[in-house]
């Protein structure tokens, strides 16, 4: 089984980083480019950019913010947000992403998938699911939608996803550790990568987690000491979980 991989995810709305409680009681957390430049430099697998008010507000994502990030990374970069149509997944790509992330737009159009990954290939496609009492969400977790939330994972891997970015709504920011149940579920029943998402606090949360899972995203407890990273890491490999070896700047 490939290595654990450690990904900073940076929720973005206008142009800046946000964190909130359950995706509400955003606070401004920052600079994304700032934030990405600190993560790439300090030991940082991936990173995962989220414009959450892109779909919510029907905005298109900003792709020059994306530019700018990208034009500061050496790691692999995910951006999700307002990716409605290929022409999205494209311009997102083009600006620099090295992956798209789906959620909304992939319920309604599961065919979207499918039609990005015969472009761009399944590694450019992450399926990413918002859930809570075993159900999808949608719309930045604002709206139920009675899909079951394995059921989807089954169908979104079969139908082209790369991998699958699990967030548990319940957990997300509360910092009390990861829904272990659900994200175990849907690691048994795809056979694609799952990207663990919602309750990190300690590293130990984070260690628990990448047992069950192959990724684990974190936010809160790096983006208020992004230079912190590096001692992350150290601490989830003393909890007896090897992550990759960091990339070194060319």
């Amino acid at each position: 089984m490939p290595l654990a991989r450690l990904i900073p995810c940076l929720d973005v709305a206008h142009g800046r980083v946000v964190k909130g409680v359950s995706f509400v009681e955003l606070r401004d957390v920052g600079d994304p480019v700032e934030l990405a430049s600190y993560y790439g430099r300090g030991g940082a697998d991936e990173l995962v950019f989220l414009d959450i008010a892109a779909t919510p507000e029907d905005a298109a994502t900003m792709t020059s913010v994306v530019a700018r990030v990208a034009d500061v990374l050496t790691i692999p970069f995910t951006v999700g947000g307002g990716v409605r149509r290929v022409e999205d997944a494209s311009r997102i790509i083009e600006a620099g992403a090295d992956r798209v992330a789906l959620n909304s737009a992939a319920l309604a159009d599961p065919s979207l998938i499918t039609s990005i990954a015969d472009r761009f290939g399944s590694q450019a496609v992450v399926v990413a699911i918002d859930t809570q009492d075993d159900v999808v969400y949608t719309h930045g977790a604002r709206v139920a939608t009675g899909v079951a939330t394995v059921a989807w994972a089954v169908e979104a891997a079969d139908r082209g996803a790369g991998e699958i970015l699990l967030t548990s709504i319940r957990h997300d920011g509360r910092r009390a550790g990861f829904d272990l149940l659900v994200t175990g579920a849907v690691r048994d029943a795809v056979p694609i990568p799952v990207i663990a998402s919602g309750g990190a606090g300690t590293a130990r949360h984070v260690a628990d987690a990448l047992r069950v899972a192959d990724a684990a995203l974190v936010a809160s407890i790096v983006h208020e000491n992004p230079r912190g990273i590096t001692g992350l890491r150290r601490e989830i490999e003393a909890c007896g979980v090897a992550l990759r070896p960091v990339q070194e700047d060319e």
